[in-house]
């Protein structure tokens, strides 16, 4: 326990200070963070970062990672980052017939589907930060939903918890911890809103209670997620790179599943 509250003390003030100074600083930490969670998925899988596939496929994640700045300023060429991306996913597909079928179309699609995930989620969280006026409050904002969450689901589930919410992936967690988890969220991210002025000037508290409900509702989806992946290839975390909590995915599964979300449907 001292382990975990050390790490995650330190964790929690190397991540606000990154937040805080955004830009290029946060980019290449996330950029950094990224790439480790994508070397832990490899793992998971039993492929080596170093091989011929593992950086295939870490290259492959890191088209769809990258701001547009940088990929404009690497390529510049004709194409969009999509387009590269798919021209990367041929690539894969000639290695199948290149290595014998040593690297397999089962990889390939588990090499694909993790560079989007962790791709795309990693790079809308550095878009949050780069929106205009309200970006570093978007981002605590998001991560604070996330963070209630996860902490009042834990609480109250273990308080008044009585109905298993997925037992077969996550056995621990109930309905009303999930049902306290949303509650708490809506009650501190309302609070929040009201006490920070960049909030309340740049967006409507519609438009704040609606990201509440999405970032609590799939925050939570997004750690099922990551637990059943866990579970599907039986590993207990991630990594560890952070003794006491596991690798970076286990730390930012929810919030790489949310942020995407909120882009896709506009509310950021």
């Amino acid at each position: 326990m001292k382990q975990r509250i050390i790490t995650g003390v330190g964790f929690g003030i190397v991540m606000i200070a990154m937040i805080f100074l955004g830009g290029t600083v946060f980019n290449l930490a996330v950029s950094i963070a990224a790439s480790i969670a994508m070397i832990e998925l490899l793992r998971m899988k039993k492929m080596r970062a170093l091989s011929l596939t593992g950086i295939t496929g870490l290259i492959s994640m890191w088209i769809l990672l990258v701001p547009a700045s940088w990929f404009n300023a690497v390529f510049p060429f004709q194409f969009t980052k999509v387009e590269l991306f798919i021209f990367f996913i041929l690539i894969m597909l000639m290695l199948t017939v290149l290595t014998k079928n040593t690297f397999t179309f089962d990889e390939v699609g588990f090499v694909v589907l993790s560079s989007v995930y962790v791709g795309f989620g990693f790079h809308y969280l550095m878009l949050t930060r780069e929106t205009p006026n309200i970006g570093m409050a978007l981002v605590f904002f998001v991560i604070l939903l996330i963070w209630t969450t996860d902490s009042a689901a834990y609480f109250v589930g273990r308080a008044i918890g009585k109905n298993k919410l997925w037992p077969d992936i996550s056995p621990n967690k109930t309905i009303e911890g999930s049902l306290g988890g949303v509650f708490f969220a809506l009650l501190l991210g309302t609070a929040f809103y009201f006490l920070l002025p960049d909030l309340s000037v740049y967006i409507s508290f519609t438009t704040a209670f609606i990201i509440m409900v999405v970032a609590s509702v799939f925050g939570q989806i997004g750690d099922l997620v990551e637990s059943a992946l866990k579970r599907h290839y039986a590993v207990k975390d991630s990594g560890n790179v952070l003794p006491g909590h596991g690798g970076i995915l286990d730390r930012f599964d929810s919030l790489i599943f949310v942020m995407p979300i909120l882009h896709l449907i506009q509310l950021i």
